[in-house]
């Protein structure tokens, strides 16, 4: 078995394509190859500023001679037909074989030399390489026939064991030379197979492999640091972009004036990274140091002093010009800044900045005065519970209106909206605050700094609030308010800072969904399931009780003011309801099916986000988690599992004799009242041992035109137990207990299956077990849809 290496060289290959382009080189000559049956035992790429490289290992010498059949016509075809068929073979009749009455043209083609595959294989793949940007050069460039590669190709070496496979492409031929560093070794190198290419090279002071390259790198940057009582600031974007730039690495560290550390460290961070390819240090104390590791491409005989000097030099003009733009800006307050953000257009149909800046301003101070953004984390069912009044501590409190647990257990009534869990004069001073930072929150957009680097949008706000004087609150959320920009990020907590940036990704949302401009597809130019995603952390990671629906309508009411005004024609304001009303039914499904992308991405099954979905009426997102990750704790346990088994067989015998399913009584509880179950769906059922109410409220008890099964009763009983039971947990929002309720029928359900006979011939006694089939199935489906549920 013999190896094959393949070097393309090329004037300086960026370093943000080197990583991709040897993937596609191995993809593309894996499947080049494979057309001519051949595949390496191994395939190993390297990439360096001015070299691609493959080495395949494990080729046979040629292919194996293969046979080829045809299938032609019959023997007794007419004479066209197998002419035709000789025709594109090219054999005589004689040449043709029979089987079956049926004519065959069998090609045997012997072997063919490795090395003639590779010739043919060489050419196509460098000119179907998927460079993201590519170029033609010299004066072949005039013709679209002409070489295109990522900059000028000057070289190609292609060895198959020690033999050099012939290939000439754009004037290149293939040979067995290369060059070594472009200053340590300019000269010609002769490489004699692929198993001393790495090691030539090194002599030579380049190293090949990208891998050893960033090893390379790591460990004498950090040496380095260490070695001037520095810690390194860690950027494996940066070491890959350093091992990208680099033939024959050296970290050398260099100081910077430390006047220049008045700037806000992330400034000059992104000034050493973005412009100049720096890592940055930290002191003991892990504030930003006046030092800097920068990544040589050539041993200096000095050690490097005279390119530390240069660099040095370079990154202190850069920081200069950092330090301008930072003072300059903050000798403009940034309510000066941010009259100018009505020059800026948000979206053409959407108005300008300082028009979005207003909306968010206002939905922002209502999340505060609604209460569904507090200074007090809210308590969920679990920690309600744990509260009562008289022991110190004060009744719990649920956002948007409903139910609340009281120290008897039973639900107590709050009007809407609920009175804070703060003072009054504490939920306006926030309501202010989160007023004040959304108005302030873009002004930065329109910064120097922004403007040299918009990664610190935000970021560059709330230093300019502080330094300006702005309350703590204010700055954090203006630095935060982008937040979270994507999975694994910080979520906000500060009430301040969580309701600017929810306002934020609502308003963002709401608006264009009503302009018609969701994502399709793949596509998704504006990130809207990014700040759908960033309002669904917000909610869950804060507990904020908020109805979706009361939220989306608040969003709304600030397009109402963007585009309509006295002197509307009839057709635009028919033309603002229709999108008011579509923004209504697209934006809470898009919601939904964001929330099942993130529950799922924890570990939540996707059938039980269904389950619960499919009861409609829900739009409370922690109340529905809630229910969510009780049901899959549920489903988990042995009586769930026997629930789940006894509820499809009774949803399938009610499916087959045509009894629809009751309504959900979720269904008519936006808001967590509870609803005791509304019993069977059959109108001239009779119920067995009727859960119907008196008057008075206490239960009537219906006689029967024949005695019940003991199994049937105690069905009964069972459900005249677990009904009310199950309402009253889902009414207090403790989702355990409606399960637990749930999980006291899971007995008397099998012994019912397994001694009553449903369809009895006797008509009173089939219709009555049916309801009480039916009775099972609505009280289930009081806490979740449970035939969407898998197993």
């Amino acid at each position: 078995m013999t190896d094959f290496l393949l070097e393309l060289r090329s004037e300086e290959i960026p370093a943000r394509m080197q990583d991709r382009a040897r993937e596609d080189l191995a993809k593309l000559f894996a499947a080049e190859l494979a057309k001519a049956g051949l595949a390496a035992t191994e395939l190993v790429t390297y990439a360096t500023p001015r070299r691609l490289a493959l080495i395949a290992r494990g080729f046979p010498t040629e292919t194996a001679a293969v046979s080829e059949e045809t299938k032609g016509p019959k023997a007794s075809a007419p004479p066209q037909a197998l002419e035709g068929f000789l025709r594109k073979t090219g054999l005589t009749r004689e040449q043709l074989v029979e089987r079956d009455g049926v004519l065959f043209a069998v090609v045997e083609k012997p072997g063919r030399a490795t090395t003639g595959v590779l010739a043919d294989a060489i050419p196509a793949i460098i000119r179907a390489f998927p460079w993201p940007k590519a170029m033609r050069w010299g004066g072949a460039s005039t013709t679209m026939e002409s070489l295109r590669w990522v900059r000028p190709l000057q070289g190609i070496v292609a060895l198959f064991g020690e033999e050099i496979v012939p290939v000439e492409i754009a004037g290149i031929t293939s040979g067995a030379a290369t060059v070594g560093h472009r200053f340590h070794h300019p000269g010609i190198i002769t490489i004699g197979s692929a198993d001393d290419y790495v090691e030539k090279l090194r002599a030579c002071h380049v190293i090949v492999d990208q891998a050893e390259r960033r090893q390379i790198i790591a460990l004498g940057a950090t040496m380095a640091a260490r070695k001037a009582g520095l810690e390194l600031v860690q950027d494996e974007g940066l070491l890959t972009e350093n091992a990208g730039l680099t033939e024959w690495p050296v970290p050398l560290l260099g100081r910077f004036d430390a006047a220049f550390l008045s700037v806000p460290p992330e400034v000059i961070q992104l000034t050493a990274r973005v412009n100049q390819k720096y890592f940055v240090c930290r002191d003991a104390g892990g504030a930003l140091a006046d030092a800097f590791v920068c990544t040589a491409n050539i041993d200096a005989v000095d050690g490097g002093e005279k390119i530390v000097e240069g660099n040095r030099k370079v990154l202190a003009a850069r920081l200069s010009d950092a330090k301008f733009f930072y003072e300059t800006d903050l000798k403009v307050p940034l309510e000066v800044q941010a009259e100018k953000l009505d020059r800026i257009v948000f979206h053409e149909k959407l108005g300008t900045v300082a028009d979005k800046v207003a909306r968010v301003a206002k939905l922002a101070r209502w999340l505060v005065e609604e209460g569904i953004v507090s200074s007090k984390p809210l308590p969920f069912r679990s920690e309600a519970a744990a509260l009562s009044p008289g022991q110190g501590q004060e009744p719990p409190h649920w956002v948007g209106g409903g139910a609340v647990p009281t120290s008897e257990g039973t639900p107590a009534e709050l009007p809407h909206p609920n009175p804070s869990p703060e003072g009054e004069g504490l939920k306006e001073e926030l309501a202010n605050l989160a007023h004040r930072a959304a108005l302030l929150c873009k002004a930065d957009l329109v910064t120097g700094m922004v403007g040299e680097f918009p990664e610190l949008q935000g970021l560059m706000g709330g230093y300019y609030a502080a330094a300006q004087g702005e309350d703590p609150r204010v700055a954090a959320a203006i630095r935060d308010h982008y937040k979270p920009v994507g999975q694994g990020d910080d979520v906000p907590t500060d009430p301040v800072t969580v309701a600017v940036s929810l306002a934020d990704k609502l308003d963002t949302l709401v608006a264009f969904f009503y302009a018609d401009l969701p994502p399709t597809g793949s596509k998704d130019p504006f990130a809207l399931r990014r700040a759908a995603l960033g309002v669904l952390e917000l909610i869950t990671r804060n507990n904020l009780r908020m109805s979706l629906w009361h939220a989306i309508t608040r969003g709304l009411a600030g397009m109402t003011t963007l585009r309509c005004s006295p002197e509307m024609s009839k057709e635009a304001i028919e033309a603002h309801t229709s999108a008011m009303r579509a923004t209504f039914k697209t934006l809470p499904a898009f919601f939904a099916d964001r929330l099942k992308v993130q529950q799922r991405e924890a570990g939540v099954r996707h059938d039980l986000i269904d389950a619960v979905f499919a009861l409609g009426g829900e739009d409370d997102l922690v109340r529905l988690l809630a229910r969510v990750h009780a049901l899959q704790k549920f489903i988990g346990t042995e009586d769930g599992t026997n629930l789940l088994a006894g509820y499809k067989r009774a949803a399938n015998i009610l499916k087959k004799e045509g009894v629809p399913s009751s309504p959900s009584p979720l269904r008519g509880e936006g808001r967590g009242e509870g609803n005791a179950s509304t019993g069977g769906s059959l109108d001239n059922a009779a119920q067995p041992l009727s859960p119907t109410l008196s008057p008075e409220g206490e239960r009537e008890q219906k006689e029967l035109s024949y005695t019940p099964e003991p199994a049937e009763t105690a069905l009964a009983t069972a459900l005249d137990s677990a009904e009310p039971a199950a309402s009253a947990a889902i009414a207090r929002e403790d989702f355990e207990a409606a399960m637990a309720a749930l999980a006291s029928l899971r007995a008397p359900i099998d012994t019912f299956f397994e001694t009553v006979i449903v369809n009895d011939p006797v008509p009173e006694k089939r219709t009555a077990r049916l309801a009480l089939l039916d009775r099972v199935r609505a009280a289930v489906h009081n806490v979740a849809d449970f035939s969407r549920i898998e197993g």
